[in-house]
């Protein structure tokens, strides 16, 4: 294999290196043969047996078959080890806690949703034990069996204080202490990020945006929010607050002033599900009951599916794209991203119809022309975000043969 740039040539960085390379081709192919994994990692048949055999010693991978079917004699086969270690994800809003956990070859093992009405008993902190236990029980596993937990919120924790900001609709979660009585309470490393940063994670790693290092993700389901990867990384900003564009200031809206105490802001009334409905009301649709996200993404469903009629759904369409490419205008004349990836249920409820306009309204109202995607990660984008998050600070110390 070769050497990486700056990497000391020492037999154990080497073999480390080499480990390393034959457990994410083990990730991403399942199962490999030790002729494979050769011939995959440039290693000479010798090596290759030394590596496995290192590896399933260190209880990395196991023997899990043979080869069949092929001329002469049948191969073994190899896995990455799934036991080698778990992690947990949750994803926390005002109506529940969703909290999975994972092996790590990615398999989801178990989960667990824990409703939390405002009016609830226990503290945020009970709640997330209580998700995280029910989860870790569903998966036959105790707390002590996961090795890392991410924590998905809306806001973001500022990091010179440890309170959450720009939430302020997130009951019991704003003590100074929180963070402090998570970590005391909880017997594994816990991260903690804002949850449309991890719904870029999760589009980044197995959705719409793999393979690109500079993207927004344009979150529109309850709120509106914004994800910023810039050359493989999250930026989030001096107080953890970027891509909190709900509160952006847009032509169509009266100016906002004391946003937070507000908890609102131009971009938001625009676009969001909120002007979703309004727009539907106007232009005399039909509403169906229900909570304002449900409503709008059921209304812009309807209005994709008779997209191609002129009238009162085509119109809906129209005014939707319009307003939620006027705020990423902004964001594209400062960021200048490569990709758009259109997110959240009230998003991509619009599907291609939708998507196009947006991409045509943009064109004329931004000189950078990135390219719109729709989120493919369907189910629990930001639980995914949370589970790859932890998945990947995981696999680097587990799989640190250097050690």
């Amino acid at each position: 294999m070769a050497r990486m740039a700056g990497t000391p040539g020492t037999p154990r960085v080497l073999r480390a290196m080499n480990d390393r390379a034959a457990l994410d081709l083990l990730l991403e192919h399942g199962t490999l043969s030790r002729t494979r994994i050769g011939k995959l990692t440039g290693l000479s048949k010798p090596t290759a047996s030394q590596l496995l055999a290192r590896l399933e010693a260190a209880g990395l991978v196991l023997a899990t078959g043979t080869t069949a079917g092929h001329p002469g004699p049948n191969a073994q086969l190899y896995s990455v080890n799934p036991a080698a270690a778990y992690v947990a994800g949750l994803d926390v809003t005002t109506e529940r806690i969703r909290a999975a956990v994972a092996d790590i070859t990615g398999r989801t093992v178990g989960s667990f949703r824990l409703p939390t009405p405002r009016r609830r008993s226990g503290s945020a902190v009970e709640q997330v034990v209580a998700a995280l236990d029910g989860a870790v029980k569903a998966a036959g596993l105790g707390r002590p069996d996961v090795h890392r937990a991410v924590i998905g919120t809306p806001g973001a924790f500022d990091p010179s204080t440890g309170r959450l900001r720009y939430a302020s609709h997130l009951p019991g979660w704003h003590s100074p202490a929180l963070l402090d009585e998570l970590a005391a309470t909880l017997p594994m490393p816990l991260d903690y990020d804002n949850d449309v940063n991890l719904a870029a994670v999760a589009e980044q790693r197995v959705g719409a945006a793999r393979g690109h290092d500079d993207f927004v993700l344009l979150w529109n389901e309850e709120g509106i929010g914004a994800a910023l990867m810039i050359n493989g990384r999250l930026h989030r900003g001096w107080t953890g607050g970027a891509g909190e564009v709900g509160f952006l200031p847009v032509p169509g809206t009266p100016l906002v002033r004391n946003v937070t105490r507000a908890n609102n802001g131009g971009f938001q009334e625009l676009a969001g599900c909120n002007a979703v409905l309004r727009n539907a009301r106007e232009l005399g649709l039909e509403i169906p009951e229900g909570p304002l996200p449900d409503a709008a993404t059921e209304v812009l469903c309807r209005a994709a599916a008779r997209h191609e009629e002129s009238g009162p759904y085509a119109e809906l369409l129209a005014r939707c794209a319009t307003g939620m490419a006027v705020g990423l205008a902004s964001l594209v004349a400062v960021v200048d991203p490569e990709l758009i990836v259109l997110a959240g249920n009230v998003a991509v409820a619009g599907g291609e119809p939708l998507r196009a306009l947006i991409q045509s309204e943009l064109a004329e109202l931004a000189v950078p022309r990135p390219r719109l995607v729709l989120g493919t990660v369907e189910m629990h984008p930001v639980l995914t975000g949370a589970l790859e998050s932890a998945l990947a600070t995981t696999r680097d110390e587990v799989f640190d043969t250097s050690r």
